[in-house]
């Protein structure tokens, strides 16, 4: 009973953070948009984007490996303890050679705004320091929620204070850069609580080398059609395009960051379950969790694309109306982002099933890179979005075919298609409000409203419908069965 209240309470820590995350950034955006302008946000993206491939390097496969490692080994103490101090140490000498090329190359080797890629480069050290997976492996998420919602609160205030107009965006970037390397230099004093020194030996390091590089491939692979695609709009076309796409696509990453706030709290959980054997509790919590995804996914996929076209002038400014049209495009990869995103942290990594997420997101990149080269140079923007759409769709099946035999696979598709025909009723008749109404924030207003009456609505009635099936009677009362049995514990 008390692991379940403090599943609970993390659970509500991380969605409390991943609000915040949201609320920001909508509060600063049309400020920042109108100040800085769409070319200034296009050459932000574009170096934040480069300066991110460092980063990735830097932590190598780390968050997720030292996340899964950690919530195996935190039993033990003395484990724990080897275990953190071995793969940060190979975290920081990596580190601090990625961090040092990445200065040298923007001093000798950057032509054009060269202050704005130097700035980037405390995003690019925070990389050493960035220790959140052993508080998430420990599941200790109040610490991390709270330090960093004072420094993103301190962020966003700075924002408004020193950044004034279109030759501010330096500091606008020192901002966000440096303070995300506070955020992560906060974490610390946290560690000396709970971990010992332990000292680590050459040997000990070595053994996290292969499983750090396993993991790592996939998110090189996810880069290269998350990131990858922001670099290549803006070497084939404009930097004002890579400012629409970014900000279209940060609208579409809101609802999937929603939904990975759940994933990030249960993965530690699921990890440790296995370790331990339990898989009736890891089957509960899973069936459970892809419920919510694909519940949540189709509503704020469909109801995005309905909102999008009036939101994006209205939010961003008259400049980034082009948004409104990437917004509705990109809205379907929440679905297969959501449902990706619930299956890989609840079963293929918790289980190590490395192989399944390396071969899904290696075919996922090769697809998006091959449709940008093609699309990118004839239709702009809108060939990134086709390339994003198929390559997150290529991931999500590969991944639920490659596991059809070990989980409810069939159930879940089952339930995806039907909540996201209910998303497209829900979207058929909202999206119509846009011809009633005149004022924009009226018509997102009911839009909104309207929209979620109808879809849970449906969603209620489709539910009761699955629990009065005969042929599901039996694993709902397993399910049940399991749920006493875990909240006993």
């Amino acid at each position: 009973m008390a692991q379940n209240g403090k599943l609970k309470k993390n659970l509500l820590y991380n969605i409390s953070y991943q609000i915040l995350v949201i609320i920001l950034p909508l509060i600063t955006a049309p400020y920042v948009s109108r100040v800085l302008g769409s070319h200034n946000v296009g050459v932000y993206s574009y170096t934040q984007a480069f300066a991110n491939y460092f980063y990735l390097f830097t932590m190598l496969g780390v968050n997720n490996y030292g996340n899964r490692t950690i919530a195996a080994v935190r039993d033990d103490q003395y484990k724990l303890s080897k275990t953190f101090w071995e793969i940060f140490s190979f975290q920081f000498l990596l580190g601090l050679i990625i961090s040092f090329g990445y200065f040298i190359y923007c001093l000798y080797f950057i032509r054009t705004d060269k202050i704005i890629y130097l700035m980037q480069f405390f995003y690019v050290v925070s990389g050493v320091f960035d220790v959140n997976w052993l508080c998430f492996g420990l599941e200790k998420f109040k610490f991390t929620t709270m330090r960093s919602t004072i420094i993103r609160i301190g962020m966003a205030v700075s924002t408004f204070v020193f950044v004034k107009d279109q030759n501010d965006l330096a500091i606008y970037t020192f901002i966000l850069a440096g303070g995300n390397l506070l955020a992560v230099l906060a974490i610390w004093p946290f560690i000396k609580k709970h971990v010992d020194f332990v000292r680590p030996t050459i040997k000990g390091i070595l053994v996290h080398l292969k499983p750090n590089l396993l993991l790592f491939w996939p998110v090189i692979a996810v880069s290269l059609y998350n990131i990858m695609d922001k670099l290549m709009l803006g070497a084939m076309n404009t930097k004002e395009e890579v400012g629409f796409y970014t900000y279209a696509e940060r609208i579409t990453q809101i609802p999937n960051t929603l939904i990975l706030a759940l994933d990030s709290v249960i993965m530690p959980r699921m990890s440790n379950l296995l370790a331990k054997k339990d898989s009736d509790t890891a089957v509960f919590l899973m069936d459970n969790v892809m419920m919510f995804a694909m519940l949540m996914a189709a509503a704020m996929s469909f109801g995005l694309a309905a909102v999008g076209p009036t939101f994006a002038p209205w939010f961003y400014g008259a400049e980034f109306s082009r948004c409104g049209l990437f917004i509705v495009m990109l809205s379907p990869i929440i679905i297969f982002k959501g449902w990706a995103g619930a299956l890989r942290t609840q079963y293929i990594i918790p289980a190590k099933k490395d192989r399944i997420y390396i071969i899904s997101l290696t075919s996922g990149a090769i697809i998006n890179l091959i449709i940008n080269f093609i699309l990118i140079p004839k239709i702009e923007g809108i060939g990134a979005v086709i390339g994003t759409i198929v390559a997150e769709l290529t991931v999500c099946s590969i991944q639920f075919f490659m596991v059809r035999k070990e989980v409810h696979v069939t159930e879940y598709i089952k339930n995806g298609i039907s909540f996201c025909l209910i998303g497209f009723v829900m979207y058929i008749v909202i999206s119509n409000i846009r011809n009633v109404f005149d004022i924009p924030l009226v018509i997102m207003g009911v839009q909104v409203i309207l929209g979620s009456i109808i879809y849970m609505l449906l969603a209620v009635l489709y539910m009761i419908k699955i629990k009065k099936n005969p042929t599901l009677v039996n694993e709902v009362l397993k399910l049940l069965h399991i749920k006493k049995k875990f909240e006993m514990k």
